[in-house]
């Protein structure tokens, strides 16, 4: 942790925080209040409600989510240091509900605020936008993902996300990662039953791969995890080849 942003650090990490100046950290650090402490399955914004404020997330885990005939759809998973709903800002009525997954650590930032930020910080808000099209990245990637891997590989891809996104912000370990999720929500992520992500979660262990237990998942081999899950991390903005250096710089 950074004790001059003990919130904020996290925000855009491994990515671009390097094109933020000190004095623009800070803004950030002083605009994320209140903080508050939820519970799981609080819903912090319900889909449809007219939204005035937007959401960081500082510690713990996130979901969108839609339902649709009658069943939940996780469609994005959102980690430390994360603005889980900076979009709301502009578009003020939002088609699906965030809800905290585990016990989560959230810091809010009113619109009105947000609005003098933009007029007076334009680089700052640029920033914002990145952020906001990071979201855009991932979202594309789950379509593809969705629509073109079996089960196997679209639970391997989504593990092989978050154990690289969470390392981004130096929660990933060198054999995996905690993950509050029940089988049943990483099932509503993978667009599966649990049922059957049971016996996939059981296949990948036998084939030596991954394990899911007790809000732990385990990495036996990073390697086949991405072939499995045809994972190519450049989507995300770290290593690879969309890596930035300073084109985001003022």
């Amino acid at each position: 942790m950074n004790p001059d942003f003990p919130n904020s650090w996290r925000f855009l990490l491994g990515r671009a925080r390097h094109a933020l100046s000190q004095d623009e950290q800070r803004i950030i650090e002083d605009m994320l209040e209140p903080v508050e402490r939820v519970s799981h399955d609080r819903v912090i914004l319900q889909d449809g409600d007219l939204v005035d404020r937007s959401t960081f997330l500082i510690e713990g885990f996130m979901a969108r989510t839609i339902k649709r005939d009658g069943r939940r759809h996780i469609v994005s998973l959102h980690v430390p240091g994360d603005f889980v709903d900076l979009h709301a800002f502009a578009l003020k009525r939002l088609d699906h509900t965030v809800v905290a997954i585990g016990p989560t650590k959230v810091a809010y930032v009113t619109h009105c605020h947000l609005e003098e930020l933009l007029a007076r910080h334009p680089h700052l808000g640029r920033m914002l936008w990145f952020s906001t099209l990071l979201d855009a990245a991932i979202h594309r990637e789950w379509i593809l993902t969705m629509e073109h891997l079996p089960i196997e590989g679209r639970l391997a891809h989504l593990m092989a996300e978050l154990w690289y996104r969470l390392s981004l912000v130096r929660l990933g370990d060198e054999d995996g990662f905690n993950l509050p999720l029940t089988q049943v929500e990483i099932a509503d992520a993978c667009g599966t039953t649990p049922i059957h992500l049971n016996r996939v979660v059981r296949s990948l262990r036998e084939a030596g791969i991954m394990e899911l237990s007790r809000g732990r998942v385990t990495i036996f081999d990073r390697a086949k995890l991405e072939r499995t899950g045809k994972f190519d991390p450049s989507y995300l903005y770290g290593e690879g080849a969309l890596k930035l250096g300073q084109e985001l710089s003022r």
